[in-house]
């Protein structure tokens, strides 16, 4: 299959075209006279070539069952100007259109030739829509000369493009067709399998081509089944729209479909007035298929009844026969054919060609890469056989630490916490930097007072060095004091950052909760230095240790609290003066469920926003500043994977404030 697009053509164009084609050209309820002077009217007032081209091919199109004088006019102009412009997707579209009214009047050759030409263009371009038109209008002609497989393969070539692009106007149109076509050749399965298809999309795909077609393919096939009333019904409204849309061939088509029907019915004077109806219809727009088929109806009526009525009649019939399927006609259509099969036996032999050169630079390609992959690995040998013993260690000590980052990144990127891992790094940065200046000065003092106990030593006060030597002991306990401090903070880094086991183990949530609060607001300093906010807590003492994940739950805690910061530095830039920012997080413990409370006096979440904060993607911040998916995964933790519940209650302006409530069964 082809990757089918559409080029030359901008993408707003595209939608106009498409517009023109399916709607404005095939809508169903304007009269056709009016349409046309709608078309004629965007012609005039038309300002770029394009435009002129697809209104033209639209009027061309419009006026096929109506004038086709004024149809082949502007099938021709809209092909000139096409030309002209260098405008593939028109000059495809307008051979198309120019292709189905040759048929129409019968001239076969010239159709398919026009056909052959658009489908040539529509193909080299990978251009869907014209590629299925003409495939479409190929079939027709096909089964017009009676060729019914040649006609089906062509059909399902277009539903194949057609389905791949889900167009679905193609899609029901050509499986009209199908069931039209298997019904000339008596397969009723597939009539009924098709038109059961085309029944179900009729509410969706409107084109009158569709609607009128089906209603007289399922009055046919109902005539054969015998259900004559809902036959009739059928092919009569068939008639009834085509009247209203001026559409003569398709009032043609439906007189002669109840002409025949009359006809086994022995009802011999209904059978020649609608066959009558058909040729006079057919005759308003010279549809020679058509007029030849009511005109032998009505040969063969008048037979018993009139000689000479039936010979008028047989003259016609030889007439159009003659018109049809003359001599000229059949070396003309022995040409096109001729020229299709050259044309697809030379784009056999290039495709042929080009296979076979790609094949070639893919041998010499893949030739290049294993010389080129040897190269390198000979060279790298000969680097690594006279480095391998000055860089053993080196190399070592590399793989190992490499190995440990490999390691420890495979573990951020599968547990998603990279991003709230940046958020926590400032704030980690500003706690671990009390306790090490801590251990900087103590280390410092204690140099200076083993310096002292040295002098006092050697100056024999020994109870001296002795006092200093107890100051010493001390300073080294707050040094051990303050590293613990640190590693702890290390070791709670390390805690977020690591793969959750998926294991609930009991957990105090107040400090939980008071870490990250802190944590989150030393990051937020450490990025806007004017920044301040007042912190308030207000835990339940006697809350107890809560069966958790911690590194979720602690995930949920730093998402919402970071938002509340966010929040509250947004309106402070809002409101400079007077406003004091404010988070505040509170516990309970209420008839056995643990409820946190996590609220900020920030901008407030509107109505319309809320109620979309928890889907995955979904952010109001502005670009690179949010995922989108910190509060989705917050409220997965919270409801899949504890139980409990997630809310938000938010007053824009005023603030918001989440609430988080875990059942007791995770109580420990």
């Amino acid at each position: 299959m082809k990757n089918w697009r559409v080029r030359h053509q901008p993408k707003v164009m595209q939608q106009l075209t498409l517009i023109l084609m399916l709607t404005l050209v095939w809508r169903v309820g304007f009269a056709q006279i009016g349409l046309i002077d709608s078309l004629k009217e965007q012609l005039a007032l038309a300002r770029m070539d394009t435009s002129r081209v697809n209104t033209l091919r639209n009027l061309c199109a419009s006026y096929w069952g109506v004038n086709p004088d004024s149809s082949l006019k502007y099938g021709q102009q809209s092909l000139a100007l096409s030309q002209k412009i260098h405008y593939p997707f028109g000059e495809a579209s307008a051979f198309h259109a120019l292709g189905v009214l040759y048929r129409r009047l019968g001239d076969y050759p010239k159709s398919l030739e026009a056909n052959f030409k658009g489908l040539q263009i529509a193909e080299k371009e990978q251009m869907p829509l014209p590629t299925i038109g003409c495939l479409n209008a190929i079939a027709l002609v096909y089964n017009e000369l009676k060729n019914y497989s040649k006609g089906i393969n062509y059909y399902k070539r277009g539903l194949k493009i057609a389905t791949a692009t889900q167009h679905q106007y193609w899609m029901t149109q050509i499986e009209v067709n199908l069931a039209s076509t298997y019904l000339e050749t008596h397969q009723i399965d597939s009539v009924s399998l098709y038109l059961q298809k085309v029944s179900s999309k009729l509410d969706l795909v409107k084109g009158p081509l569709i609607i009128k077609i089906y209603p007289l393919t399922l009055g046919k096939l109902q005539f054969l089944k015998g259900d004559y009333a809902n036959a009739y019904k059928n092919v009569r409204k068939c008639i009834v729209m085509s009247q209203e849309s001026n559409d003569h061939g398709f009032q043609s088509r439906g007189y002669i479909v109840l002409s025949t029907f009359f006809k086994t019915q022995n009802q011999v004077d209904s059978s020649i007035a609608n066959a009558k109806k058909g040729l006079r219809e057919a005759t308003l727009v010279d549809y020679k298929s058509e007029m030849l088929e009511a005109s032998t109806l009505l040969a063969e009526l008048y037979e018993p009844l009139d000689v000479k009525k039936a010979l008028h009649y047989h003259k016609i019939v030889n007439s159009i026969v003659n018109e049809l399927y003359g001599a000229n006609k059949v070396i003309g259509l022995q040409n096109t054919l001729s020229e299709e099969q050259q044309r697809q036996s030379n784009m056999a032999t290039q495709k042929a060609a080009q296979q076979s050169r790609q094949n070639q630079y893919i041998l010499l390609g893949g030739l290049g890469i294993m010389f080129f992959i040897g190269f390198v690995l000979y060279r790298n040998y000969q680097i690594e056989k006279k480095a391998k013993t000055l860089f053993q260690k080196q190399k070592e000590t590399v793989e190992n630490t490499l190995s440990q980052l490999q390691s420890t990144q495979a573990q951020l990127i599968q547990s998603e916490k990279l991003a709230s891992l940046g958020e926590l790094t400032a704030g980690i940065a500003h706690e671990i930097q009390n306790p090490l200046n801590f251990v900087n000065n103590f280390s410092e003092l204690n140099r200076e007072l083993i310096t002292e106990m040295k002098e006092e030593l050697v100056k024999g006060n020994i109870e001296e060095g002795i006092a200093i030597a107890g100051d010493l002991e001390t300073n080294e306990e707050r040094i051990n004091h303050h590293g613990q401090r640190a590693s702890a903070i290390v070791k709670g880094m390390l805690e977020h950052s690591r793969t959750s086991t998926g294991v609930k183990e009991p957990t105090d949530l107040n400090a939980l909760a008071d870490e990250y609060l802190r944590l989150a607001y030393h990051g937020l300093q450490a990025k806007d230095d004017n920044f301040n906010a007042t912190l308030e807590t207000h835990f339940d003492p006697d809350l107890p240790l809560v069966s958790v994940i911690p590194q979720d739950i602690g995930r949920v805690f730093l998402n919402i609290i970071n938002n509340a910061f966010y929040a509250v530095a947004v309106r402070k830039k809002q409101e400079p003066e007077g406003f004091k920012p404010t988070v505040t997080v509170s516990s309970k413990l209420k008839d056995g469920v643990t409820e946190f409370r996590i609220k900020d006096n920030g901008t407030g979440i509107p109505d319309d926003v809320k109620a979309r904060i928890f889907q995955p993607f979904f952010t109001t911040k502005p670009t690179g500043q949010g995922t989108g998916l910190g509060l989705s995964l917050a409220y997965d933790i919270m409801t899949k994977g504890h139980g409990g519940t997630l809310e938000v209650e938010s007053e824009q302006g005023v603030g918001t404030e989440f609430v988080i409530l875990l059942p007791a069964k995770n109580n420990g």
